[in-house]
């Protein structure tokens, strides 16, 4: 169910992108006018698309890494790295998320508005969440990986 929720979430926000900057094109080489707050949007969803984006990568542990030691460790050893690596990301994302949540605490004592007068912390609260869930789903892949190293099997995420 999730995976079909982030897919779908993926999909809703690429698709509006592409509308809105087609429609956006068309409106002022055909029709000599815009929306103001079109540019503004476009931006904010491709914020929403990148956490989007990398949640939905983070589902499969298949974000960007350099992976050099791999070839070169005994497989015991690989997945104690691998476990580090894990909390390390857990632990990096949970900061940016304690960030984020105080970002989004600020935007909403200050009554920031994006697009005209919508309250900017409504669309900003994609950071904490997106963030949160990545935090969240690499501290299970270091607990399942420790599981399985204690188990003595190999660990696949």
């Amino acid at each position: 169910m999730g995976r079909t929720v982030e897919d779908a979430v993926l999909v809703i926000i690429l698709s509006g992108m592409i509308l809105l900057a087609a429609g956006q094109i068309v409106a002022r080489n055909f029709f000599g006018f815009g929306f103001i707050w079109t540019d503004e949007l476009l931006r904010m969803l491709v914020l929403w698309i990148a956490v989007a984006g990398a949640v939905a990568a983070s589902r499969t542990d298949k974000h960007i890494n350099i992976a050099i030691l791999d070839r070169f460790l005994p497989p015991k050893l690989n997945d104690v790295i691998k476990i580090i690596i894990d909390l390390f990301t857990a632990g990096v994302c949970a900061v940016v998320t304690w960030y984020s949540i105080n970002f989004v605490r600020t935007s909403y004592e200050y009554e920031d508005l994006l697009l005209g007068n919508v309250p900017a912390w409504l669309l900003q609260l994609v950071l904490p969440i997106g963030f949160g869930l990545i935090s969240w789903r690499y501290t299970l892949f270091s607990l399942k990986r420790l599981a399985s190293l204690f188990r003595g099997g190999a660990a696949s995420c």
